[in-house]
């Protein structure tokens, strides 16, 4: 079930335009609007949950998509080869609470470990 104050709910609904690079019957990604990254998409349940805490624990099939859909998506965009899955959890550390897992890349291959650290937290922290 949806929640139509949700703005996540209405990128699903297509109320509201974004870039979608993936979309399946459960998932929904769209590049970021607030970029930490090169390259930022936003991965979504189709399923409206505040936060990751109000998922069963034992879900495995739920973490298992989320995960895997995660690494296609990751593929498809071409930043397979080097990226991070960044998610936070509870409402008082997600700006949109509405689960949703970012995937980063694209970064030049020459930055070292910190420099990449340093560019990909300035906006998520």
């Amino acid at each position: 079930m949806n929640d139509t104050n949700c703005l996540f709910c209405k990128i699903i609904a297509k109320q509201i335009p974004s870039t979608i690079r993936f979309e399946d019957e459960n998932w929904l990604a769209f590049d970021d609007i607030h970029k930490s990254a090169p390259v930022h998409v936003l991965l979504i349940p189709k399923n409206h949950y505040k936060t990751l805490e109000e998922i069963e624990i034992d879900s495995d099939q739920f973490y298992a998509q989320l995960i895997s859909t995660a690494r296609k998506i990751a593929h498809q965009v071409d930043i397979s080869d080097n990226y991070k899955l960044f998610m936070n959890v509870g409402e008082k550390v997600q700006m949109i609470h509405h689960v949703h897992l970012h995937i980063m890349g694209g970064w030049s291959k020459d930055l070292l470990t910190e420099e990449l650290d340093r560019q990909s937290n300035k906006v998520l922290n």
